[in-house]
Parts: structure tokens; C-alpha cells; sequence
């Protein structure tokens, strides 16, 4: 079985593509804006990543949502509440922890089917 892998770097993938299922590593947003910003951008992000392997949203097996501060849980579910695919909503599960750089405040990590 073929592996693909798209946006291929130095110390990761954006993408890797296997046996039918899309693994994203993880995407935060604009590291200047807000948790709402922040949300909106990392989640277009995933948009972006799903359409150029050729899948989209509402294929969207598991997230998993990491925030820096878990006071903005409720902040960060306003933005993916109009973002996911109703009748789509993926398994989920959202925690709190220390990411890459103090000025991210969420991170996206999805896996999702081909077509």
C-alpha cells in the first residue's frame, strides 16, 4: 500500500495519506489573533489540507483539540460549531496543554476518509 505525503518538510508532513484515511498533523492558527481568530484560521487550515487530499469536512473521522487554556473551551466551540458539517460531527475529544509556542492557544489535529 502506497503512502503519500503532501507539504513534506524537513521535520513532518502536513499531511500523510494512507490505506484510504487522511492523517493532518496538527494546525494552529495566526499566532497574533484570539482564540476565535486562532480557531478560524487553523480550521481553514484543515479545509485546505482535506481539499488537496482530496477529501473535505464532512469526512472527518476524529479530531483532537488541544488548547493552551482550557478557559477557552467555550470560546473555541462557538468557532467549530459553525464550522463542522452538521449531521458530520466527528469523534472529539479537546484537552488542555503547553503547544509549540505561548502565542498559540489551539491546535487541530484531524484524521479523516477518502471519498
Amino acid at each position: 500500500m502506497s503512502i503519500t505525503r503532501l507539504g513534506t518538510g524537513k521535520r513532518m508532513s502536513e499531511a500523510v495519506i494512507h490505506n484510504g484515511t487522511v492523517y493532518l498533523a496538527g494546525q494552529v492558527g495566526d499566532p497574533a489573533g484570539d482564540i476565535t481568530a486562532q480557531a478560524k484560521s487553523a480550521l481553514a487550515e484543515v479545509d485546505r489540507l482535506l481539499a488537496e487530499a482530496g477529501t473535505d469536512k464532512t469526512r472527518i473521522l476524529q479530531t483532537i483539540i488541544w488548547l493552551a487554556d482550557i478557559k477557552d473551551f467555550d470560546a473555541m466551540n462557538v468557532v467549530w460549531e459553525s464550522w463542522v458539517a452538521p449531521g458530520h460531527t466527528p469523534a472529539r475529544a479537546t484537552g488542555e496543554a503547553k503547544l509549540a509556542t505561548p502565542d498559540y492557544k489551539v491546535e487541530f489535529i484531524v484524521t479523516a476518509a477518502l471519498p
